[in-house]
């Protein structure tokens, strides 16, 4: 991959107006982390993400997610000077680039 081309394929990287914008995954974050999924096949990542928030705070989440979809900060440094573990750092990046996928895929539907 080119260097000038985005890591993930958000409206903040790609410019492209049919992509999901970070406020659109945090949004869909902060959604299944007060209302997880209890019987879908990705139920695990609503569940750590509520234990994430509960954690770490809505703000700090916050930042991890856009520090790693925007920043293009690696999910372990995406933690720093947040007092978080950084293997957090790979769980909220993890499902964040899950629920990002989501949203533009409903977009192309």
């Amino acid at each position: 991959m080119p260097d000038t081309e985005p890591l993930y394929n958000v409206r903040e990287q790609t410019g492209n107006p049919g992509h999901a914008s970070v406020d659109d995954v945090i949004d869909l974050v902060i959604q299944r982390a007060q209302n997880p999924r209890t019987e879908h096949e990705d139920a695990h990542f609503d569940t750590a993400m509520a234990a994430l928030v509960d954690r770490y705070g809505m703000e700090s989440v916050r930042t991890v997610i856009h520090r790693i979809l925007v920043d293009d900060e690696p999910f372990r440094t995406a933690t720093t000077d947040l007092e978080m573990r950084n293997v957090d750092g790979v769980r909220i990046g993890t499902a964040a680039s899950w629920f990002l996928e989501e949203l533009n895929a409903q977009d192309n539907d």
